[in-house]
């Protein structure tokens, strides 16, 4: 049952009619000029407007410390001294 169920899924969704690509392109798309490439330099060096509300700024940088004061604590050795003695001390050699 479970096998016939397979191939008969496969088959619905082969029948899903294609999204038509043509039609969603604005008109006089095809024609139109490549945009100009610009040295990425200057473009940072503009000074940007903030877009951020003051509450925004405000959970931003609340939420980049928290993240901050995590990545801190993930710095640290993933075992512990004492367990890596534990098992240090586990493994011998048989011979």
């Amino acid at each position: 049952m479970r096998l016939l169920l397979l191939p008969l899924c496969a088959a619905l969704a082969a029948c899903t009619p294609f999204p038509e690509l043509e039609g969603a392109q604005t008109p006089g798309v095809a024609e139109a000029p490549w945009p100009d490439l610009l040295p990425l330099g200057p473009l940072l060096a503009e000074a940007a407007p903030p877009r951020a509300t003051p509450e925004q700024q405000e959970g931003l940088e609340t939420r980049a410390s928290a993240l901050r004061a995590r990545a801190a604590g993930l710095q640290g050795p993933v075992v512990d001294a004492q367990t890596r003695a534990r098992m240090a001390a586990g493994v011998r050699d048989p011979f």
